[in-house]
């Protein structure tokens, strides 16, 4: 699996494979599931995944208080 975040969009990518795409279905206004010809999950597109909850996400940078 891999996993590629766009933080100027706040876009997660997740691709299980390599299969050709199918068909694509959307799970809700920000989660896109796209399936290749077996049936298995190809990939997973989730818009303003840290927006919405879905994914915790650190960038690493710590806020100091003052």
């Amino acid at each position: 699996m891999r996993t590629t975040y766009y933080p100027e969009d706040d876009i997660l990518k997740m691709v299980f494979n390599d299969q050709p795409i199918l068909r694509e279905t959307s799970q809700d206004w920000n989660v896109n599931v796209s399936y290749g010809a077996d049936g298995s999950i190809v990939e997973m597109v989730i818009l303003d995944a840290v927006a919405s909850g879905l994914i915790p996400f650190h960038s690493g940078d710590s806020l100091k208080a003052s």
